[in-house]
C-alpha cells in the first residue's frame, strides 16, 4: 500500500518520532500510486503501474542537520533510519541559515484530492487512448501520446508538534500528431485534477487539426509581429517568471527583479495593467495544497496586480535576515484573463502570427530574462483579420517581462501543462505586439 490515510500517516510519523534522541526532528512520510500508458505510430507501445513510499527523518543538533531516507517501515527499520540522520548530524558543519522548527500550524483542507481520478484503471486509461488514436486514424495521421495518473499523499511532523497532511489526485495527456511525409504536426495537452474534465477525443481533434493545418508551410521574413499565443505556449513562456518571484534571488542581483544599485522591485510598476498574477490553493481548475514544506500555511495571495510587484516569496531565514515576515512562495500560479476568444484576436489583427506551442527554451539573460527557443505544432501568418497560410517556425528572443508590458487583449485562462516541468499553469491566451522573431527554423 503506497497510500497512507491521514491517520495511518500520523500514527507512523509518531512512532518514528518516538525514537528520537536529536534537540529537534522532523519526519516526512511520502507515497504515490500512478498509471501510464504510452503510444506511438497509433499503436500503444507500453503501459505500467508503479507504487512508491518513502520516509524522511531530518535530525538536528543545534545547527547541525542530517537527512536519511528508508523505504522499509518495519521498527527495527525505523529505529535504524533515525540512529542514521542522528549520525550523519553530528557529523556535520553548523548550517548558518538553519531555522528551528515551527510548532503546532492550523491548515485548512484542500480540494486537490478526487476519487474518480483515484479509482481509474488501466482499462480507463486504454479507453480514452483509444479515443485519440481512433481521431488520429480518421484524420491520416500518426499519433505519438502519453496519460499517466496519480494519486498522492504528503505528510510532515516534528518534535514541536506540528502535523501536516495532504491527498492529491492528477491527470495529464499530452497528444502530438504527424502526417506521414513529416511536413504538418500538432500538439495537444490537457491536465486536472479531476479526471470527468478530461476529453481525449477532443484534444486529439486540436491537435489534428494543426497538423493537417501546418502542411505546406510557408517561409516570412523574421522580425518584430503582433503575436496571438496559445495558453499552452504562453505557458511555456512566463514560467521562467514564475519562477522568479523570489526575494531572496533579487536582493542578490540574480533575477530580473532585482533593482540596479540593490534591493528588490516590490512595489513597481513592472507591466502593463491588465496583468495580475496571483496563487489560491482553493481554485477549483488548479487547486494546490494548504501548506508548504516549511510547514507554513499557504493562502490565496497576490504577486502582480494590474502590472505593479505587489509580492515576493520570502523564506524563515531571509524573512528574518530582512527583518520582515516570511512569505511561502507560490503553490500554484494563475494569470487572470480577459473576455476576448482566440477567433477574436485573430479578427482584430491586421498582420500577425499565431503561435500554437513553444519549444526548447532557454535562458540567455537571468537579469532581464531574456529567452529563447522556437515555435512549433502550428504556427499560421495572419492578415486582414484571418489566418491566411501556414508559415515556418521561427527561432525567438525575448523577455516575458517586455512581452507583458505589450499586451493588447487576454482570453479566458486555461490549465496547461510545460512538459519541460510537467508543472501545470493557469494562463489566458494572449496578443501582444512587438515579439521577436530573430530566424528561421527548418524544424516542424
Amino acid at each position: 500500500m503506497s497510500i497512507y490515510s491521514k491517520e495511518q500517516a500520523q500514527k507512523l510519523l509518531q512512532k518514528v518520532l518516538s525514537y528520537s534522541k536529536a534537540d529537534e526532528c522532523e519526519v516526512a512520510l511520502t507515497g504515490s500510486e500512478s498509471g501510464n500508458i504510452r503510444y506511438a505510430r497509433n499503436s500503444v507501445s507500453t503501459a505500467g503501474e508503479i507504487g512508491q513510499l518513502r520516509l524522511a527523518v531530518t535530525s538536528s543538533y543545534g545547527k547541525k542537520t542530517g537527512t536519511a531516507t528508508i523505504d522499509e517501515f518495519d521498527d527495527a527499520s525505523l529505529e535504524k533510519v533515525v540512529r542514521r540522520s542522528e549520525e550523519l548530524a553530528q557529523l556535520s558543519p553548523d548550517n548558518p541559515e538553519h531555522m528551528p522548527l515551527l510548532g503546532p500550524q492550523t491548515f485548512a483542507e484542500s480540494i486537490t484530492y478526487v476519487q474518480a481520478t483515484a479509482d481509474i484503471t488501466p482499462d480507463t486509461r486504454a479507453e480514452a487512448v483509444g479515443k485519440s488514436i481512433q481521431v488520429s486514424k480518421d484524420a491520416k495521421l500518426q499519433a505519438a501520446g502519453y496519460l499517466e495518473n496519480t494519486t498522492s499523499f504528503e505528510s510532515i511532523m516534528n518534535s514541536k508538534g506540528l502535523f501536516a497532511y495532504n491527498k492529491d489526485t492528477d491527470v495529464i495527456f499530452t497528444i502530438t500528431t504527424r502526417n506521414e511525409e513529416g511536413t504538418g504536426s500538432g500538439y495537444a495537452a490537457r491536465g486536472f485534477n479531476d479526471v470527468t474534465k478530461l476529453d481525449t477525443y477532443s484534444a486529439t481533434k486540436v491537435a489534428t487539426t494543426k497538423a493537417n493545418g501546418s502542411i505546406g508551410a510557408k517561409a516570412i521574413e523574421p522580425g518584430k509581429y503582433t503575436v496571438i499565443l496559445e495558453p499552452v505556449a504562453v505557458a511555456y513562456m512566463l514560467e521562467n517568471m514564475f519562477f522568479g518571484l523570489d526575494a531572496r534571488n533579487a536582493d542578490e542581483g540574480r533575477s530580473f527583479m532585482s533593482k540596479p544599485g540593490g534591493g528588490n522591485r516590490l512595489g513597481e510598476q513592472l507591466m502593463d495593467p491588465k496583468v495580475n498574477i496571483y496563487s489560491d490553493p482553493f481554485n477549483t481548475e488548479l487547486p494546490s495544497s494548504t501548506w508548504n514544506r516549511e510547514g507554513q500555511p499557504m493562502d490565496k495571495r497576490s504577486w502582480i496586480e494590474n502590472g505593479v510587484v505587489k509580492n515576493l516569496s520570502y523564506s524563515r531565514y531571509w524573512a528574518q535576515k530582512k527583518n520582515v515576515d516570511p512569505v511561502p512562495g507560490p503553490g500554484n500560479i494563475i494569470m487572470a484573463g480577459g473576455t476576448e476568444s482566440i477567433e477574436d484576436m485573430i479578427k482584430s489583427t491586421e498582420k500577425g502570427v499565431l503561435v500554437s506551442r513553444l519549444w526548447y527554451i532557454r535562458m540567455v539573460d537571468p537579469q532581464t530574462l531574456l529567452l529563447t527557443g522556437l515555435t512549433r505544432d502550428g504556427t499560421f501568418y495572419i492578415e486582414n483579420g484571418e489566418i491566411k497560410f501556414p508559415v515556418k517556425n521561427f527561432r525567438f528572443n525575448e523577455s516575458p517581462v517586455i512581452m507583458l508590458n505589450n499586451v493588447e487583449a487576454l482570453g479566458k485562462p486555461e490549465r496547461s501543462i510545460s512538459v519541460e516541468s510537467y508543472r501545470s499553469y493557469l494562463v489566458p491566451p494572449m496578443k501582444v505586439r512587438d515579439f521577436t522573431f530573430s530566424s528561421l527554423s527548418d524544424a516542424v
